[in-house]
């Protein structure tokens, strides 16, 4: 699994194929995770970090298992 921050934006997770949402299997590559604290869609981005002014540096983070 992988974790992107992207620069002034979300997280990036890479789910490898589905993820478990609320008890629901979802097919969804990818999520987008909101790491400024704005969303209205917690805990997804929503796009708010751009009207919002978030700054962050971009991180890459590699999980194995």
């Amino acid at each position: 699994m992988q974790i992107t921050g992207t620069e002034n934006g979300p997280y990036l997770v890479e789910t490898g194929g589905r993820v478990s949402i609320d008890g629901e299997t979802k097919e969804m590559p990818r999520l987008a995770l909101c790491r400024c604290g704005a969303s209205d869609n917690k805990p997804f981005c929503s796009g708010a970090h751009k009207a919002a002014g978030f700054e962050a540096p971009a991180v890459t983070i590699e999980i194995e298992g």
